[in-house]
């Protein structure tokens, strides 16, 4: 039904439009008495084979909702009831800002896949810890995606990061750097070793003065090269970060099938969906071998259907989260991965 009626309604209007309508239809809904409950036992899938421990959380199932979706930390209680065990919000930076000029956001049909230049757009640290800070769904894990504020030079892009870690550290149960978004002018930059090292030292240095160490992970780009891949693990190893999310958008257009005078019309931006599928797997893999599996993964990046999410956690993925594949299939996907994953475990143990 969504694919073949909703989904084309909900395409005949700009993905941006769309976002801002679905955030306030489920706000409206949802506090309607009954529509809760009616719509967690219509998407979760409650088995224990689904329980999942990662870095000493304990997830009710491996699917969660990525960054992108809830920048404001505003309707994660939302979200949830479509069966996601973990929500990642954000990107938040320290102040808020309104991101990049729209349109920002564009669909690319023929590739089932999304370009966006969204810019970080959020209401700030501030407001989003605000929101953190009231009571959440039972069993729901949280994680806070950082990034700096556009304005905010890249020699003291620093200094945000931990405006943002020091705002949201007691709303959230995991933290995502995230220095990788193609989206904020020059901000891949801080891929670099020096920058990167600087950065993610500090969070470290702050993150052991907390009596409780919350788990602090790197979120990478998929057009990093072997070299640079493997320069980056040698510095989460070395400062001992507890894990990697794999991957960002990329600002490949290679293999698409969408005619490239569109493409070159959409101008700069992020793509997501299908076209990065193979390589965020690819980058997956190569991570869980260069560690020995040794260091954990949560994997992101074209999971558009069952079979892309039962390949992440093939290649070492302990995590998976989808963004551009649930406005592709709809609100079902967490609730057919998670199906699929019990029937595999069930197999297995027969």
């Amino acid at each position: 039904m969504y694919r073949y009626l909703i989904r084309p309604l909900l395409f005949l209007l700009s993905p941006e439009t769309i976002h801002h309508l679905l955030i306030t239809f489920l706000r409206i809904a949802f506090k309607i008495p009954g529509i809760l409950p009616l719509v967690k036992y219509c998407y979760h899938v409650k088995d224990k084979s689904l329980e999942t421990e990662f870095l000493g959380l304990r997830f009710s199932n491996p699917v969660g909702l990525a960054a992108g979706f809830d920048k404001n930390a505003s309707v994660y209680r939302e979200f949830q009831a479509f069966g996601f065990s973990f929500i990642e919000v954000g990107t938040i930076t320290p102040l808020g800002q309104a991101g990049n000029e729209k349109p920002r956001s564009f669909r690319i049909k023929k590739d089932r896949g999304l370009i966006n230049r969204m810019g970080f757009n959020n209401q700030g640290a501030e407001a989003a810890a605000g929101r953190l800070a009231r009571k959440r769904p039972k069993g729901l894990i949280l994680g806070g995606n950082m990034g700096k504020n556009t304005l905010t030079p890249n020699e003291r892009a620093v200094d945000d990061y931990e405006a943002v870690f020091s705002a949201i550290y007691e709303g959230v149960d995991y933290f995502v750097v995230n220095v990788s978004c193609p989206n904020i002018s020059d901000l891949r930059k801080l891929q670099d070793q020096d920058s990167l090292e600087q950065i993610l030292g500090r969070i470290m240095e702050l993150r052991e003065k907390r009596e409780l160490k919350k788990p602090v992970l790197l979120k990478i780009s998929p057009d990093l090269n072997e070299q640079q891949l493997d320069e980056t693990l040698e510095i989460v190893e070395r400062l001992k970060l507890d894990g990697i999310v794999a991957t960002n958008t990329t600002v490949s257009r290679e293999g698409l099938h969408t005619p490239a005078e569109e493409i070159s019309a959409i101008g700069n931006g992020g793509m997501s969906g299908a076209p990065i599928t193979a390589r965020s797997l690819e980058v997956v893999r190569y991570v869980h071998q260069k560690s020995e599996g040794k260091l954990p993964i949560i994997a992101v990046g074209g999971i558009m259907c069952v079979e892309d999410a039962l390949n992440m956690l093939d290649a070492g993925a302990t995590l998976i989260q989808i963004y551009t594949g649930f406005i592709y299939e709809g609100p079902g996907l967490a609730r057919r991965i998670n199906r699929a994953i019990v029937k595999r475990r069930v197999s297995i143990k027969s």
